[in-house]
């Protein structure tokens, strides 16, 4: 079975915009109780998603290479806030699979696209 570039592109996709509507909707609703003002939670926590995120929806491999590796700190975060946090687990274990989705649909996407052009 051969599987397109298009289809890992679209799982990243997906874990890409669901994990920036999560980081949101945590931020102002669920976890607005903390020391921190929401607008500095939301400039920490989205800021590193905006930095590949240009080339990644022009679909190029750099970038989305780059988001692969980014999505790895919101692995860790949500494995961290999973572990530590009750009342957060449902937040962070959502974390963790939107991460994961744009990990591996970020990763099968370059190297199909790499297969392809050989």
């Amino acid at each position: 079975m051969i599987v397109r570039p298009s289809f890992p592109y679209r799982i990243a996709l997906t874990g890409f915009l669901g994990l920036f509507a999560l980081l949101l909707a945590w931020n102002t609703r669920a976890g607005a109780s903390g020391p921190l003002p929401v607008s500095l939670m939301l400039l920490i926590t989205i800021s590193p998603l905006l930095l590949p995120m240009r080339g990644f929806l022009k679909e190029q491999a750099k970038s989305t290479a780059w988001l692969a590796y980014v999505s790895l700190i919101y692995f860790t975060h949500g494995c961290a806030e999973a572990y530590a946090s009750v009342a957060s687990r449902y937040f962070a274990l959502l974390e963790i699979a939107l991460s994961l989705m744009i990990f591996f649909g970020a990763t099968f996407y370059i190297r199909l696209l790499k297969a392809s052009a050989s």
